[in-house]
Order: structure tokens, then sequence, then C-alpha cells
């Protein structure tokens, strides 16, 4: 045997079994080390593998949502602008009577102060002026047919108890019984755009009748025979004002304009016309260059299904495209001349 070295311990065999062995704590340490060398080289290799997953599966940032815009109501009248505000107030007012004074309060705000007595009778009203007399503030005169109270149409729309209705031509509504009044109402803007009337309505005395404009137009005379425009004219009407053709095939190119519908002619006839800067409109005859322009007037005389005629006018402006006159637009209103035009100017201003 083997005599132990005092001071030295023993040692077991380098191998025993084919298995390496040592001492308990030197493979625990040898193990974490490995571990930690192991987990050191993951961090390293998934370290920008994890950086490219985290911008990829980065949440799209989210649009701040904007706040809900509580919506007013729009105003009585305001798309009417002032003048279409005061006949509706107007009308209210003449319907309103005892006890429906509150039916006032859309359009006056002082309406809870207000006491009415009269009978109610208005039949037609239309703003006939407005005016305004500062920012925002205008002075709008109303005209409205009224039936006074106890004449023959009042006693028959609303007869007494116990009577019967007269009947005559003066119980049609719009007969010599209406008398036609005017009466003027201020309204203010507010906050908003928002209209109201400052006061209730005045009545006051029939405007001043205006004289009639001066319009840039020659001579109106007879569609000339020879004027190539008088078919576009003739085909253009028949089918916008009685539905008798295809209207777009008169239409120059780019011009949109639909025909009435239902139809409220059955025939029409173009009677005269005056072109602008001539008293002989169409004197001027064979094919007119493309593009050219003329402005007409155009005296319409339609006449309806119970053939009851009808004086129509219109203010067109025709073109001409490969060898034809087209409707180029069918104006809102008449060119005025130039002097008219100068004294509209002025009172405006």
């Amino acid at each position: 045997m083997r005599r132990r070295t005092e001071g030295v311990e023993d040692v077991l065999p380098g191998e025993a079994g084919g298995w390496a062995l040592g001492s308990l704590g030197g493979a625990a340490n040898a193990v974490a080390v490995a571990v930690l060398r192991r987990a050191t080289w993951v961090l390293i290799v998934a370290g920008p593998v994890l950086g490219v997953l985290s911008m990829v599966s980065r949440p799209a940032p989210v649009a701040p949502v904007a706040p809900v815009r509580q919506e007013q109501p729009a105003a009585v009248g305001q798309s009417a602008g002032p003048g279409g505000f005061a006949e509706l107030f107007v009308s209210a007012y003449l319907a309103a009577g005892e006890g429906t004074e509150d039916s006032l309060a859309p359009f006056l705000p002082t309406a809870r102060d207000v006491t009415l007595r009269a009978a109610p009778g208005a039949q037609e009203l239309a703003a006939v002026k407005v005016r305004e007399v500062s920012g925002g503030y205008w002075s709008v005169t109303v005209a409205a047919r009224v039936v006074p109270t106890g004449s023959a149409t009042d006693a028959t729309e609303n007869p007494k108890p116990g009577t019967k209705p007269e009947s005559g031509a003066d119980s049609e509504p719009g007969s010599a019984s209406s008398v036609l009044r005017y009466f003027q109402v201020p309204v203010r803007s507010g906050s908003g755009g928002a209209l109201s009337a400052a006061a209730l309505p005045a009545e006051v005395a029939a405007p001043v009748s205006g004289e009639a404009p001066s319009l840039a137009y020659g001579q109106s005379v007879p569609v000339p025979a020879a004027d190539p425009a008088g078919q576009t004219l003739a085909g253009f009407f028949a089918a916008y004002l009685a539905g008798s053709g295809q209207l777009d095939r008169y239409l120059s190119p780019g011009t949109e304009l639909s025909a009435i519908s239902p139809a409220p002619y059955a025939r029409v006839e173009v009677e005269q016309i005056a072109e602008t800067g001539t008293n002989a409109p169409g004197a001027q005859q064979g094919p007119a260059p493309d593009g050219a322009r003329r402005e007409l007037l155009v005296q319409v005389a339609a006449t309806d299904a119970a053939g009851q005629e009808r004086p129509l006018t219109y203010a067109i402006a025709i073109t001409a495209r490969d060898g034809r006159w087209e409707i180029g637009s069918v104006e809102g209103a008449p060119v005025l001349s130039k002097s008219s035009a100068r004294a509209d100017e002025k009172e405006t201003q």
C-alpha cells in the first residue's frame, strides 16, 4: 500500500470507466462559464435581429382624432338672405293672431312681448326692395296682398257662424277685394350669420317705380328667313320648353343645360330677336368662322296645352362651329347698355 503523504491530498484517477472526472466545484464552474459564454454569443447574434423585429413590429402611429364639430342648425331664412327672411317674417306676422304670437319667435327675439289682435289675411308676398343700412343690417320692403277684414272675400273664406258664404267675382282669391300693401322690416345678421328682425314690420307707402333700364341690344325684328341661327333657336326652344326633340344637338360642346320637365308648353314660336351691336341681326350671310359669338335677345311665344299663350324673353349667346350656330349659354339677365351699367355702379357705391 501507498502511504499517505502528510499534507498531500489524495487525487482521484484521471479516468474511471471512460468518464473524465474532476472535482465537483470545478465541474460546476466550468458548466457555468460555458452557459454564460453561449448566452453571451446568443445575445450578440440576436441583438441586431431583435432590433429589426422591434422596428418592423412597432405599431403605426395613430393620427390624432379631429374633434367632433357640432353643426349649428341653419337660421330661418339664412340661405335666402335678408329679402327671403323678411318675406317669411311678414308672412308669419300677417298670418298670426291673438294667442299665436309665439309663431313670430323664430324671426323676432322679442316676440313674447308682442300682442296681436288683427285677423290674418295675407295671400301673396314678395320682397321688392333690400337696402343695406350698415354692415350686416338691412331694411327690406315686402309687398303683400292682404284681404281687408270684413271684405266679401273674407266673409266667403271665414264666414260668421250661421251665415252662408256669398258667391261672386269678389269671392275669388286675388280679386279686387284684396289690397296691395307694403311693410318695411329691419333685418340684422348676428353671430354665425343668423338673421333676426330688429322690430315688428312698419307699414309704408308703395316704393317709387324705377325707370326701365337701357339694354345693349339693337332693334327687335322677326327672325330673318336667311339667318342660319333661326333654325337653331327654333329647335332649341321646342326641345327646352315643349320637350320636342333632343336638346343636346343644339348645344355647344361643354354647355350643360337640361330641358324643363315636365314640359310646360305644347308649342313654342320664336317671334323676334335683337342682337348686340346691330339693328339687323343675321344680315351678314355666309358661314361664320368657328368660334364666332353672337349675343341675342329672343322673344318667344309659348302656348300651353290649354291654348294659353305666354310671352317669354331669353338672353342667349350662340357660337359657331362646323358651319352652324349652337347655343353657347342661356344668360341669367340681358346685357345692359354702358350707360345703364354705369348708373347701376354709382347707385351701389
